[in-house]
């Protein structure tokens, strides 16, 4: 497996975009005369199109950020040596990002580069600039779909965008803006006409590429959210694709959760579709530094780091006070407490006010505007792994097997199956239970009521209680916190539940029901005269 992840990344060097909007001149890139390919060789050809998706998720103003930090989980809170830049962070958790923020520009930009790139290789190949002979039809169809993932970051996060499917437009070309619906109805058109062009193989043959699975799973993704999207609840629909590849035996829970998230995590048979990183291929700086973004910098020690880390990203403390315990997505996913370094011997704080004293992580947080070393648990779901640089080895997991199964479980629930949803999530919870088996099972009751989260401003300037005694499924939206933080999900969860924009957390008040979409870039409406902007903005 670690052959073909160097051979895909290789190859994903080798043809490196030049596109950053809607126009591209690259025309030569992938131009061939009198040109023959294997079937090992078309994802070198088509691997230039998967590379803006690392930026996108990981690079400085990502969309990690924009789904994970600007929610009730994760924030960037102010610390001695920085993390304010010109406020950018500090909006994300107010919800009070403008149009011109990093978050809002960066994605946009990232997402329409990999549309752009994968409509010129579509381009290429449909005109035989690249003859594929007998893989023609396949290489279209994996192109499209990977396309609607771009498109469904977009939807997710901005609603009403621009649709280009077409590589040739004239000079001077402004697309016209589509409603979120039929943003929605072509994505789910897209994806449906080209399922069954996509191979099956999973492992070493599709591995970090868009297979039928992924496409199931991404059509799960849409009709999960169908009713935020279009105002049409999709739960059956949901539960067909889950379904589907429940069936298909390709995948299963891993024994161990941290086996998803390992250094060298290829190898699981829980990951449908993962971002593939390694540190001697993959170019760039910030394209998925989780680890240098959360670990304090005296951490430098203890993993034998080449850089020392910034320590700006830690937990919600009333994120972390929802768990049990005994969790082993507690115990084993959150820095806490004494840090040492490689030889056992304690750290201690070298800035702040606190310098000098031992290095122990607390589930404590101030304000957002202002923090210590000491404060906020750090991530740790991903494997550091000894004497890293910026860019791990550690591939990032984007889709797997247990949010099929939670999906399936959601849309049980809301259909009235709560026993068959209870059954699903007491199967997940079980490997995070090891050694306490009795903590696993939870009922339909429990999942249909209270959430845990304790809501309301907790912080040095206010302290307000609103609890989550009112969230509909609220438990279920917990299960979901629990598994997949870290994982590009809790926004788009949060808005589903209705928390997203009624609720505070830790510094954070509702600032408008408005803001379950993100603004358009600015530079992008003064650009196109045919883009409106989100009501509210």
């Amino acid at each position: 497996m670690k052959a073909i992840k160097i051979f895909l990344l290789s190859a994903i060097l080798l043809n490196s975009i030049g596109c950053t909007e809607l126009t591209d001149e690259s025309y030569s890139t992938l131009i061939a005369k009198d040109f023959e390919v294997t079937e090992s060789e078309v994802g070198s050809i088509i691997a230039s199109a998967y590379v803006p998706w690392k930026d996108l998720f990981g690079g400085w103003g990502s969309y990690f950020w924009a789904q994970d930090v600007s929610s009730d989980a994760l924030v960037i809170p102010k610390r001695p040596w920085g993390w304010v830049d010109a406020g950018d962070y500090r909006r994300l958790h107010e919800h009070k990002w403008t149009a011109d923020d990093l978050v809002i520009v960066e994605c946009w930009r990232r997402a329409y580069r990999g549309i752009t790139t994968t409509n010129r290789i579509i381009y290429q190949i449909d005109n035989d600039l690249v003859p594929l002979g007998e893989f023609k039809e396949s290489a279209l169809a994996e192109l499209k779909v990977l396309r609607a993932t771009y498109y469904y970051v977009l939807l997710d996060m901005y609603g009403n965008i621009p649709i280009v499917t077409k590589f040739d437009v004239p000079e001077g070309f402004l697309p016209e803006q589509n409603t979120r619906k039929e943003v929605f109805d072509f994505l789910v058109k897209d994806i449906t006409d080209n399922i069954d062009l996509l191979v099956e193989e999973t492992g070493n043959a599709s591995y970090g590429r868009v297979n039928k699975w992924v496409a199931h799973t991404l059509l799960a993704k849409l009709y999960l959210n169908a009713e935020v999207y279009t105002g049409e609840a999709m739960w059956d629909k949901c539960i067909e694709q889950c379904d589907i590849v429940i069936a298909s035996s390709k995948y299963e829970l891993e024994s161990n959760q941290k086996n998803n998230f390992v250094v060298y995590n290829e190898n699981s048979q829980e990951i449908i579709w993962s971002l593939i990183f390694d540190e001697n291929y993959t170019a760039g700086w910030n394209v998925f530094d989780h680890h240098m973004q959360t670990l304090p910098q005296e951490a430098q020690d203890t993993y034998s780091l080449r850089f020392s880390p910034w320590g700006g990203i830690c937990a919600i403390p009333q994120f972390i006070d929802t768990f049990n315990p005994l969790d082993e997505r507690y115990t084993e996913n959150w820095l806490k407490g004494q840090l040492y370094d490689r030889n056992g011997n304690k750290l201690t704080v070298q800035n702040g006010s606190l310098k000098g004293e031992d290095l122990i992580l607390i589930n404590d947080l101030p304000a957002v505007d202002t923090s210590q070393a000491v404060h906020g648990l750090r991530l740790s779901k991903f494997e550091v792994e000894q004497g890293a640089g910026v860019i791990p080895n550690n591939d990032y997991t984007f889709f797997r097997y247990a949010d099929i199964l939670m999906m399936k479980a959601e849309s049980l629930l809301r259909t009235g199956n709560g026993g068959e949803a209870a059954a699903i999530v007491t199967q997940v919870r079980e490997r995070s239970f090891r050694n306490n088996p009795a903590e696993a099972p939870v009922t339909a009751a429990e999942l249909m009521g209270s959430s845990r989260y304790d809501y309301g401003r907790r912080d040095v300037h206010a302290t307000t209680h609103e609890g989550g005694d009112d969230i509909l499924y609220g438990r279920f939206m917990d299960e979901l916190g629990y598994e997949f933080f870290e994982e590009c999900r809790r926004r788009q969860d949060m808005i589903r539940f209705g928390v997203f924009t009624t609720k505070s957390w830790f510094s954070h008040e509702p600032n408008g029901d408005y803001r379950i979409l993100y603004p358009i870039p600015q530079e992008e409406i003064n650009k196109n005269s045919n883009l409106t902007q989100n009501p509210g903005y």
